[in-house]
């Protein structure tokens, strides 16, 4: 820890949870190897800094801001955006700002080792970052697997992939990514395809001119598509993952009613008789899926917590769509919440499987736990995950949303939760042994933040500006 004391590093998030939250763990295991770290964060979806005093925050506003116009990022203007659309409009507004706090940062008299940059800000943070002569090096807070698919993307266009998604060769293999099937493509239903390949191709382009990539990953869940990785990218990559399970001194946790009567309900549950159902901070459904849920998690007879997001169906507050008395019908069998500590629960006793959109933190935190999935991805690399999830690492089961009616839900919940036979626990404690194993003192993730601090720390930035 001595040897970087006083080395700092300014880190840029991109401003969703699936992105900020693992920025905001790499910090505090860079801050327990001893570096200081200045976040640089966005006021659109704006963090609160109290939750994590250890770390600087530094507030970005965008052109628009103070002008008494409409702000386009408000929320208002944001909800009637696709994912491809906001972040289009986040990279376009935000450039510019970015750039005059990183000089500002940098110009402020401490010594700034680099800047650790989302990778989907792209090319933004390699200019900005060039100007004022530091190193940058890039986060990927996906997996590797799905960034090999991302990085096929030309590829994959060229040979007219993208056109069978809309056709009637979905379960055909793509030959050059196995076991990806062309409906695993990681696509954003978006009506500006074109901005989504820039964006792809950006992010890209940016990793392989960076100084190192950093991967919330371990070598023995992702060795093969890591190897590909190190030779497309030709730039150093660690991975060091996962972030959450890496021993930092953070502050407690501040717990609310509803996680007190969450862990009450899970405590009255037989060990293993749980099913978990939550899918993440961004997807959107319509009613009809919303109910087929419901319904399915209800016929299943199965124990359910499920986190409902106010907000996940389109046109509701919360839990409007459910029939008349349905709550009160499920009794003590089923507990529906707005939100829940998925770190907890997972590991949790009571919890016998996870029924997830499959995005990469939940795959990652359900690996660590050893808790098998059932998975259902909506866009993007939740539909490579969810792949191998199933069909490479054998820890999950399918239930696609094309599929999803109530009989095929309570099928596959029973299917997750009490057949035998089928190996899918065994592999999934495998697993999670694995992923304990490469943060012990000789595991492959602890010498790769080893060899990350290290190489951190030999940026002779001066050089580099000259």
């Amino acid at each position: 820890m001595e040897e970087s004391k006083g080395s700092r590093i300014i880190m840029f998030p991109l401003p969703f949870p699936g992105h900020f939250n693992p920025m905001i763990q790499l910090a505090g295991i860079m801050h327990h190897r001893g570096f200081s770290v200045t976040i640089l964060h966005t006021s659109y979806n704006s963090p609160d800094p109290s939750r994590h005093p250890h770390l600087t925050f530094r507030t970005i506003r965008h052109n628009n801001e103070g002008e008494g116009g409409d702000d386009p990022l408000s929320q208002s203007e944001t909800s009637r955006l696709d994912l491809v659309s906001l972040i289009r409009l986040l990279k376009q507004m935000y450039a510019e700002p970015f750039r005059e706090s990183l000089a500002a940062e940098v110009g402020g008299g401490d010594t700034v080792c680099c800047l650790v940059s989302d990778a989907i800000w792209g090319k933004n943070t390699e200019d900005a970052a060039e100007e004022v002569g530091v190193r940058r090096v890039v986060l990927r807070t996906g997996g590797a697997a799905s960034f090999c698919a991302f990085a096929a993307f030309p590829l994959l266009r060229d040979k007219g992939y993208f056109r069978n998604k809309q056709g009637s060769r979905l379960d055909d293999l793509v030959i050059e990514l196995p076991p990806l099937k062309v409906k695993d493509l990681p696509v954003i239903e978006t009506n500006d395809p074109e901005e989504l390949y820039r964006i792809i191709n950006d992010m890209v382009e940016g990793a392989k001119s960076s100084s190192g990539v950093i991967w919330n990953t371990f070598e023995d869940l992702e060795r093969l598509s890591l190897m590909d990785l190190n030779s497309e990218l030709q730039v150093p990559i660690f991975p060091i993952g996962p972030f959450h399970k890496h021993s930092v001194d953070l502050p407690p946790k501040t717990k609310n009613k509803e996680v007190y009567e969450t862990t009450n309900w899970l405590d009255k549950q037989d060990p293993k008789s749980v099913v978990y159902a939550s899918f993440g901070s961004l997807a959107a459904i319509e009613e009809k899926e919303f109910l087929e849920i419901a319904w399915g998690l209800r016929n299943s007879e199965q124990p359910f917590l499920w986190v409902v997001r106010p907000g996940l169906v389109r046109g509701t507050e919360w839990l409007e769509s459910l029939p008349c008395g349905f709550v009160e019908n499920i009794g003590s069998k089923g507990k529906i919440v707005k939100w829940a500590d998925q770190l907890e629960v997972l590991a949790h006793p009571g919890v016998g499987a996870f029924w997830t959109h499959c995005g990469w933190n939940s795959t990652l935190e359900s690996i660590c736990e050893g808790v098998p999935m059932i998975c259902t991805p909506c866009f993007t690399d939740q539909l490579v995950n969810a792949r191998y999830i199933v069909d490479v690492w054998q820890v999950g089961m399918m239930l696609e949303r094309s599929k999803m009616d109530r009989k095929e839900i309570e099928k596959v919940i029973k299917g997750a939760m009490i057949e035998e036979g089928d190996g899918m626990k065994e592999r999934s404690f495998a697993l999670k042994e694995k992923a304990n194993l490469c943060l012990s003192k000789d595991g492959s993730s602890s010498k790769n933040l080893d060899k990350l601090v290290t190489h951190v720390l030999s940026f002779d930035n001066n050089a580099f500006a000259s």
